[in-house]
């Protein structure tokens, strides 16, 4: 009996130990998000296939090859349909009625501490599903790694986990849908790291690669282990074809760059169309329904025209008119509002772009080429690059993808040179842009996350020396000896703020005390300050110091309601922003 117990009670330490063992904790979550991503992928995906055949009678990604047997009046209303029910969903069931995606993870992540809604998610995902399935030109693995992201958050916010856990379960979540949607559990990890979380921080490195693995292995054993695409070798020829993976780089950027934009003005456009919201969806739909009569390539993923283009199944005239139609269709698709990805169109752009460039290099030089196939593969990996911003994982997901490494250095090449140009000339991706739009500008990197990240209310004093405006001037001068601000706060009686009163401000009384009982602090005080919301983040708290000349800054509830609730200091500011920053750069470096 004395044994039992002693084993007992060396079990429940040994299991209290494991408990309080931050790191291994951490694994298991990350498994455990990894497992659920995975899962809600495969759900995802098959919420596609459902809406597919609910809308056209086959759930078949080849959804390009099957319409050409269906009556032109199906091709055509198919979409605008799926359209209306898409507008109406998001119109009442999304808050601000806008679907989510890529974006709003990043955003999330980088200054919101991971916290994201699960239901957005959900409802994200739905709208998403109905759009693809409805043949809108989006992408699949946008929602799905939004969906991913929720999850993750969802489970750091049960648990109720610091902010670094939370950014990190939300990069697992991230991690697992990007490797259950491309059976690719490297670029799964590294993307989460490069895109979304945006640095490769060592102590999240390892609970992210578990996730994506998790969500591989989900993946695998629902769909099996399949590259997407199945294609010939494609050994490369010779080095001479360097110059010609160069020139590909620079045209897999200017396509790169069309497609971003056109979705921007697209969405200007469809800002200015006088038409009700839920509505305008399905005038998309009714576009691309139009433009799938002539060119059915244009409807959905298009993984199926992809791997066409891979396999040399189109001539060079039809390669462009897809090219073209593709990019005009997925700008109406996104900018009039059906939810969805750009990654797969991106990579339809890609794979026609470079087949078209490479029929005509390998018609100059067929000795030297590494034949047509082989430029696909690498404008596909180029252009996706550019819009997403990633160069790293973008390459590893079209080696993964195709289960092809011959062609590493050409891939590198186009994918460097493409991104370098696209950034310089457009924006780092098309989620940066995206961002910039809604005004969040992460160009500058952790300093001005941090800026944005902090808020006034983190930082303000709240014990402030508040007077009435009837106050003489005897207290005035006794409450600024004592003031740890150097400044007084004038008040109304119903707490709203009056001005300020410092040390100059009583100058000129200083030494004559017949005006004691005349001159009150309502008086004295300068009206109008400079004043910061208690919501404002400290970057607009520097600003403002460095307008005004400033160094105390009062600090009321809103902009409308000026009831004082504290104030902030110039140094405060600086001490919790090199605090927070100090901390984020342990992050990085994997830390306690």
């Amino acid at each position: 009996m004395g044994i039992s117990r002693y084993k007992y009670a060396r079990l429940l330490l040994a299991v209290r130990r494991i408990i309080r063992n931050d790191h291994l904790v951490l694994m298991v979550l990350a498994l455990v998000v990894g497992c659920a991503s995975g899962a809600a992928v495969v759900a995802f995906r098959e919420g596609i296939a459902a809406f597919q055949f609910l809308f056209y009678g086959s759930g078949h990604e080849r959804l390009s090859q099957y319409v050409t047997g269906l009556p032109w009046w199906h091709v055509l209303l198919a979409p605008m349909v799926g359209g209306l029910i898409v507008g109406l969903f998001i119109y009442l069931f999304l808050p601000n009625r806008k679907p989510q995606g890529v974006a709003d993870v990043i955003e999330a992540e980088q200054l919101h501490g991971g916290w994201m809604s699960s239901r957005v998610g959900l409802l994200s995902a739905i709208a998403s599903a109905l759009s693809i399935g409805a043949g809108a030109s989006v992408g699949r693995e946008g929602p799905a790694v939004h969906l991913g992201a929720s999850l993750g958050a969802w489970v750091a916010r049960r648990l109720r986990l610091t902010r670094s856990l939370n950014r990190t379960l939300l990069g697992c979540g991230v991690a697992a849908a990007v490797a259950a949607s491309f059976n690719a559990p490297l670029a799964g990890a590294l993307f989460a790291n490069e895109v979304v979380i945006g640095h490769y921080a060592l102590k999240a490195f390892a609970p992210v690669v578990v996730a994506s693995v998790a969500g591989t292995a989900i993946s695998r054993h629902w769909f099996g282990n399949f590259p997407a695409f199945a294609l010939v070798d494609n050994p490369l020829a010779s080095f001479w074809e360097f110059p010609a993976f160069v020139g590909l780089g620079v045209a897999s950027a200017a396509c790169a760059i069309l497609m971003m934009h056109s979705i921007v003005v697209a969405s200007d456009l469809a800002k200015r169309t006088p038409l009700p919201l839920w509505l305008k969806p399905a005038v998309a739909g009714l576009a691309v329904g139009a433009m799938a009569l002539v060119v059915p390539q244009v409807l959905g993923v298009g993984y199926g025209v992809t791997e066409d283009a891979m396999l040399h199944v189109y001539g060079f005239g039809t390669l462009l008119i897809i090219l073209a139609a593709k990019i005009i269709a997925t700008a109406i698709s996104h900018g009039y509002g059906f939810s969805g990805g750009v990654f797969s169109p991106a990579l339809v752009v890609g794979a026609v772009a470079g087949g078209a460039y490479g029929i005509v290099a390998t018609s100059i030089f067929p000795e030297l080429s590494s034949g047509v196939p082989a430029y696909t593969v690498v404008g596909m990996g180029a252009v996706a690059a550019s819009v997403l911003g990633a160069p790293i994982s973008t390459t590893l997901i079209i080696f993964e993808m195709t289960s092809d490494y011959t062609l590493t250095l050409a891939v590198m090449i186009a994918v460097v040179v493409s991104s370098e140009i696209s950034h310089h000339f457009y924006d780092r991706s098309y989620f940066v842009r995206q961002l910039r739009e809604c005004g969040i500008d992460l160009k500058e990197g952790i300093e001005a996350e941090v800026m944005q990240t902090i808020t006034v209310n983190a930082v303000m004093r709240r014990n402030l020396s508040t007077v009435s405006m009837s106050t003489d001037l005897e207290t005035l001068r006794r409450l600024l000896q004592d003031s740890t601000v150097g400044e007084i706060f004038v008040t109304h009686d119903d707490g709203g703020l009056h001005g300020t009163i410092t040390l100059p401000d009583l100058s000129e009384f200083a030494f004559d005390h017949d005006l004691d009982g005349l001159v009150n602090a309502g008086d004295v005080a300068r009206t109008h300050p400079p004043m910061l919301t208690r919501h404002d983040d400290i970057e607009t708290a520097v600003a403002l110091m460095d307008t005004s000349g400033e160094s105390v800054i009062p600090v009321t509830e809103s902009e409308r309601d000026r009831t004082l609730v504290g104030a902030v200091t110039h140094d405060d500011v600086m001490t919790e922003y090199n605090r927070v920053l100090m901390e984020r750069r342990r992050e990085e470096l994997g830390h306690e």
